[in-house]
């Protein structure tokens, strides 16, 4: 995973490295240095090419005059606008601007709080008036560091280099919005995510432990951006010997009158993700009987009135024997006898579970089911709905720490579905997934979702690196289609993504 600091963790960081041996000048030249190479790309040359840099008066100010200097040395011709309290220093940077192919927005780092005022506003909005491509250093300013907020005006960017570690800032909206292409480099700075009991791996590859680069220099995290490669590591090998049941069996148990589309799509996607067998339960015979003929096979279960009935739990918990993995929510509706049946089956289901949709509400913000599942791992996939359903709030601007919460008093993984799906363990333990988008807002794709979680933990992988797992195929699946995808198309798209993350991975 690379690692994501909160500016406060960063600056920390920055200390150490200090203290270690390197010169705060050093980390500087190297930050500026990658800010200079990201302007020479984007202009794609540097003879005749005209730039402007906004330089503040902070560390974030300093690399801009690195990042001037090598590009003056470069050939290109560099105009720099000093800030001083937000207001501009001699040069005009509105006539700077207009001569400019490229700007470099150095003017505050990710310590940023507030709102952009003076000149600072001014400058971040004409060189958006005038669609001058500009270069972020570190954070785009006016986007808070530590959430991704824009209280009024904010720089957008068509590239920000940051440093050493994501930021929240440029992970979450609006502020990955305002960032770009994001460049994460490497000055230095030692930071290590530690997503294992044995400690931080060493970023050379060369074993566990917590002194890299020197004694105090290494700043451990435990947030990281998930990466394919990480994908591709969890995903559990077949045996030659495997058989359906041994593959990893999964039931889902949802739907009510209208609904039964969704957990057969949990259902479909479940299969399409490797699990060796799904069966769906459905509330009575005439709603398993439509659902039946394919591969997916369908359980009638009590019902009333069209709703899974409470009587169901006992038949659901006493035939999870041979299941790997029970999926419950899609698509369940909320009437009473169906919000029992989910309290009392939370609670008794003695296999990994994944709790989607009604599920949650179900639940009727009581944790306490979630408790008391006797340490069988539990994943629960809310939106921002649902989370404020769940927890009587809403998520918030920190979309970290309100899942890290939710996940510290449920005792579950979290998985907080968004622009940015954020997973959580109850540990401490987080993943910020930076595949999917926009593209995935059709009806349907969260039950992929859920079913993609499900076949993941029958086939034996632990339920964080299983959600952090099923949220980067999903979003990855959802890109390869586009715009215009439905959630059958996003089933059939699973077993591609996967088979390219394995075939991509070294260890294949």
């Amino acid at each position: 995973m690379l690692p994501v600091l909160r500016p406060s963790e960063m600056a920390d960081a920055d200390r150490r490295t200090i203290e270690a041996g390197t010169p705060g000048e050093v980390l500087m030249e190297r930050a500026g240095s990658a800010v200079a190479f990201a302007v020479r790309r984007l202009l794609g040359g540097t003879y005749g090419r005209r730039a402007v840099v906004f330089c503040g008066g902070g560390n974030n100010g300093g690399d801009g005059l690195v990042a001037a200097r090598l590009l003056r040395g470069w050939g290109v011709r560099v105009e720099v606008v000093m800030l001083r309290g937000g207001e501009a220093g001699s040069v005009g940077w509105e006539a700077a601007a207009r001569r400019a192919d490229v700007a470099v927005d150095a003017m505050f780092g990710t310590g940023f709080r507030g709102r952009l005022e003076g000149e600072a506003q001014r400058i971040s909005a004409g060189l958006r008036e005038r669609g001058c491509p500009t270069v972020a250093v570190d954070i785009p300013s006016g986007v808070a560091g530590p959430t991704g907020e824009v209280d009024g005006e904010a720089v957008t960017a068509a590239a920000t280099v940051t440093f050493a570690a994501y930021k929240p800032g440029v992970l979450f909206e609006p502020g990955r919005s305002h960032a770009g292409r994001v460049e994460l480099v490497d000055i230095g700075i030692p930071v290590v995510v530690d997503h294992d009991p044995g400690g931080p791996e060493r970023p050379d590859g060369s074993g566990r432990g917590a002194a890299v680069a020197g004694p105090g220099a290494v700043t451990v995290t435990r947030c990281g951006v998930t990466e394919a490669a990480d994908v591709a590591r969890w995903l559990p090998p077949r045996a030659p010997i495997t058989h359906k049941w041994s593959a990893g069996g999964v039931l889902v148990v949802g739907g009510s009158d209208g609904m039964a589309g969704a957990p057969m799509l949990a259902s479909r996607a479940a299969l399409r993700a490797g699990a060796g067998i799904v069966h769906c339960g459905l509330p009575g015979h005439e709603a398993a009987a439509r659902a039946s003929g394919g591969e997916v096979i369908s359980r009638a279960l009590p019902a009333r009135d069209g709703a899974l009935d409470a009587a169901a739990t006992g038949i659901v918990v006493g035939s999870l024997g041979r299941f790997g993995a029970l999926v419950l929510g899609p698509g369940l509706g909320l009437a009473e006898s169906t919000r029992t049946a989910v309290r009392r089956t939370v609670a008794e289901a003695g296999v990994p579970l994944v709790l989607d949709a009604d599920g949650l509400n179900g639940l009727e913000g009581d944790v306490a089911p979630l408790r008391s599942r006797g340490g069988h791992p539990t994943v629960i996939t809310p939106h921002d709905e649902e989370y404020r359903r769940l927890t009587g709030r809403t998520a918030g601007p920190d979309r970290l720490e309100a899942a890290r919460d939710l996940a510290a008093r449920s005792g579950a993984v979290v998985l907080l579905k968004g622009p940015a799906t954020v997973v959580a363990a109850p540990d401490g333990r987080a993943a910020v997934n930076p595949t999917g988008g926009p593209v995935l807002a059709s009806a349907g794709t969260g039950d992929v979702l859920s079913g993609v979680v499900g076949a993941l933990l029958a086939r034996g992988v632990a339920a964080f690196e299983a959600a952090a797992g099923a949220a980067f195929l999903h979003g990855a699946a959802g890109q390869a289609i586009g715009t215009g995808l439905t959630a059958s198309d996003l089933v059939r798209a699973l077993p591609r993504t996967i088979s390219g993350l394995e075939a991509d991975s070294p260890e294949t």
